[in-house]
């Protein structure tokens, strides 16, 4: 059931998105999809640059949660933005297999980091 809730909301989303081809509202569309694509992508090493700076453990694990949570938002996005056809872009699958990569990459972070007893903690600064 979890998977089907996925898919019904990632559908019903491509579907408002695609639902005029009136340039107007393709512009709105556009807009809204790329805004929060750039939004989660930059997110992304925002929150690690921050980790880097940590005050503590917990804020480590923090914001790495936060990178972790903002790269799975960003590859939703890129899904959308490949659905509707936002823009003529053919690498697509580059950008995908990147997120996925960097997303690999942070969770390992994150496992690392709930199992040391030192990563992130105020001995490390």
């Amino acid at each position: 059931m979890r998977h089907d809730i996925h898919d019904r909301t990632f559908a019903f989303a491509v579907r408002v998105c695609t639902l005029s081809d009136d340039p107007w509202f393709r512009d709105i569309v556009r807009r809204a999809i790329a805004s929060q694509l750039v939004s989660a992508a930059t997110s992304v090493g925002a929150n690690l640059a921050e980790a880097s700076a940590a005050q503590s453990k917990p804020d480590f694990n923090a914001k790495v949660g936060i990178a972790k949570k903002e790269i799975g938002e960003a590859q939703w996005w890129l899904r959308v933005a490949e659905s509707v056809d936002l823009c003529r872009r053919r690498d697509w699958n580059e950008l995908r297999a990147e997120a996925a990569s960097i997303g690999q990459v942070i969770s390992a972070i994150s496992r690392s980091a709930r199992h040391s007893p030192h990563r992130g903690s105020d001995s490390d600064h």
